[in-house]
């Protein structure tokens, strides 16, 4: 797995952005760069933000995830398949981008996959930072509101792939992992991440 070795708070801002994403993979197939995607996304108006002001960073943000997914064929899913499809290897590129979210998805719900525990709760997500801020001093300086965005955040991409119903549920869904995804995780090596989309082989 080649997701970035530090932690970061940066899915405060960045969250799922599952329409940007399908953009941005539309540029990356027509083979534009990072900074000229984020020109033309700006330019046009791709993403039909209220203000230029975020528009960049979160394309160039789109641009790391393709980048971190190793796989041309992934990004070319993202582009076109269907929605279901395309948001579970949207999560997958999450993982992949973002330590905390590999960490999640493999430590916290792929063992409640694999363990038949399919309750979630505060106390769940609660015990995971508490773990990763004794173990690591950057994630140690994040604040109770950095902390909370952050959750919120992992619960939604987890509503958005039909891991969870709502924002409020307590109880994982037994996902079925697509195809198209699970070829890719096998081609690169990522057996981990297997049992966060349910899949216990």
């Amino acid at each position: 797995m080649e997701a970035n070795p530090t932690y970061s708070g940066r899915l405060t801002s960045e969250q799922f952005l599952f329409p940007e994403i399908r953009i941005a993979a539309r540029l990356y197939l027509e083979g534009l760069s990072s900074g000229d995607a984020a020109a033309r996304i700006k330019e046009e108006n791709l993403f039909q933000y209220p203000t230029e002001r975020e528009t960049a960073r979160l394309a160039r943000a789109c641009y790391k995830r393709l980048q971190a997914l190793s796989s041309p064929r992934l990004v070319r899913e993202l582009a076109s398949a269907p929605a279901g499809v395309a948001k579970q290897i949207n999560l997958y590129a999450m993982m992949r981008y973002n330590r905390l979210v590999w960490d999640f998805m493999t430590q916290v719900i792929g063992e409640k996959y694999r363990s038949q525990d399919f309750s979630l709760s505060k106390k769940d997500f609660h015990a995971f930072f508490s773990q990763l801020q004794a173990q690591n001093d950057a994630v140690a300086a994040w604040s109770e509101g950095t902390v909370r965005k952050i959750r919120s955040v992992l619960v939604r991409s987890l509503v958005e792939t039909e891991h969870l119903d709502t924002n409020r549920s307590t109880v994982l869904n037994p996902v079925l992992l697509c195809e198209e995804l699970e070829q890719g995780i096998l081609a690169n090596g990522d057996f981990a991440a297997l049992a966060a989309f349910n899949d216990l082989r």
